[in-house]
């Protein structure tokens, strides 16, 4: 567990003993400064999470206190302390910066608390800030979101796909975004101001699925009692997407394959044919060419589809979009709702990236909506996510020494087993690179040379060179 470095600044003595007293040892790092010249000489030296300080002292008071800390760490949080008559002092303390002041005198468990809240809020703005460089650091093509190797083919493929009329193929798990970078295509080429219409190819009956495609004139069957454009005429200038084409009969396919390549659709009862300008976008999560293979998937148009193929990966082949992910759905559905939180913990997102995802960005999504419900706090923490996914910190307790350990010891013991194995990976996969590694994992080189010091992995051990084979 990381200890909290605070610092307590008053000329009396009693003050600094109460703060030493009262915050636990194993959870926070006091020093303290009997005077503000003392202190500026300390925050001048040294890093602190959050200081306290009483407003009137001799050498410097907490007004110069408030503005060399925020000078030397702008994350820095202050807690002012003052006597009753100069609250107003205070409050505009608070105006320049301050997190908060307690009014002598206070009930100890309040000053705790004040203390607390203030470091919450500078972990906060510190993943606010490592999210927004992770999000900086990702390419976005409409809302397709991604900042993995694993998929700059895809985003390779976006921009091209849209400029050309060329059929599409889509393929990848369920639930890994066939939609998403369907749109994305739309969206990025000429046709995008025009209609994209989406269809299922697996949730409309066979009955009706030629009259959604292409249409019916009024009379060619019961209930048809007006004209009716299919959703290739209502794609006009647009495109049309196929969703699970493997779901598609094999009489449909035959007329869909006829209508790829004449470029025209015939209504249903009607006796002439109509030109169409619609490019066709088709997406499945099943292997094409094993059904083809098995008869239940017409070769003809297979090839027909399979013009531009863009294979998706699974989300578990692209943790390091997870975090970008999380924070853009975190965004997206916490704006619906009032005080919704607006983080993660430490925690929390070490069992998102570390869970497999079966379901991909789709179980993600449902995650986050869920711990967003049952969340009332700034952050989600790791009990709010999904019983499959919280498992991932958990480790499997014996009878042995790990069940005599707390929760949150062994919570911590279970995150840095992570940690140092998903260093460990990170350094083999790039050959000891720490400045590829930090790129990877989205964070400043130097937090990545700390975390390697921290879990005692060295980087040298992992170098490629012409006398040492690849760890």
């Amino acid at each position: 567990m990381t200890t909290a470095r605070v610092l307590v600044v008053d000329d009396k003595p009693s003050f600094t003993k109460l703060f030493q007293r009262l915050l636990p040892a194993d959870r926070f790092a006091v020093t303290t400064a009997e005077d503000g010249a003392r202190a500026l000489a300390m925050i001048a030296a040294g890093d602190f999470d959050v200081v306290v300080s009483d407003i009137r002292m001799p050498g410097a008071d907490g007004l110069e206190v408030l503005r060399a800390a925020r000078a030397h760490d702008p994350d820095v949080e202050v807690v002012l302390m003052t006597a009753f008559a100069s609250v107003p002092a205070a409050v505009d303390a608070i105006r320049q910066g301050a997190y908060d002041y307690l009014a002598k005198p206070f009930e100890p468990d309040e000053a705790v608390l004040v203390v607390e809240r203030a470091l919450e809020r500078r972990r906060l703005r510190q993943q606010a800030r490592d999210l927004k460089r992770a999000l900086d650091g990702i390419r976005r093509i409409d809302n397709l979101v991604a900042r993995s190797p694993a998929m700059a083919p895809v985003l390779g493929l976006v921009p091209r796909a849209g400029a050309s009329d060329a059929t599409v193929l889509i393929t990848g798990e369920s639930g890994t975004g066939k939609e998403v970078v369907a749109r994305a295509i739309h969206a990025s080429g000429p046709r995008a101001a025009a209609p994209f219409v989406a269809i299922n190819c697996g949730a409309i009956p066979e009955a009706l699925l030629e009259s959604e495609l292409f249409g019916h004139v009024r009379g060619s069957f019961t209930g048809a009692t007006a004209d009716h454009r299919g959703l290739f005429e209502e794609a006009a200038g647009g495109t049309v997407f196929l969703d699970e084409i493997a779901d598609l009969p094999l009489a449909m396919q035959v007329k869909l394959n006829r209508v790829l390549q004449e470029r025209r659709v015939r209504r249903v009862g009607a006796t002439v044919e109509r030109a169409i300008d619609a490019r066709v976008i088709a997406a499945t999560n099943v292997d094409l060419k094993a059904r083809v293979a098995a008869g239940a998937f017409r070769e003809d148009l297979y090839y027909r589809l399979d013009v531009l193929h863009v294979p998706l990966p699974p989300l578990r082949d692209r943790r390091e979009d997870i975090p970008a992910l999380a924070a853009v759905l975190l965004e997206r559905h916490g704006a619906r709702r009032p005080a919704a939180p607006q983080g993660f913990t430490t925690e929390a997102l070490a069992a998102l990236v570390g869970y497999a995802w079966p379901g991909n960005v789709r179980e993600l999504e449902n995650a986050i909506e869920r711990a967003i419900a049952v969340t009332d706090g700034p952050r989600i923490e790791l009990e709010a996510l999904p019983e499959a996914v919280s498992a991932v910190l958990r480790p499997r307790l014996t009878r042995g020494a790990e069940t005599q350990l707390g929760y949150r010891e062994v919570v911590d013991l279970a995150r840095d087993r992570a940690s140092r194995e998903y260093l460990i990976a990170l350094m083999q996969e790039l050959g000891g690179n720490v400045s590829e590694a930090a790129r990877r994992a989205g964070m400043e080189r130097e937090t990545m040379h700390r975390l390697l010091k921290r879990y005692a992995v060295r980087s040298d051990d992992f170098r490629v060179d012409d006398a040492k084979p690849r760890v």
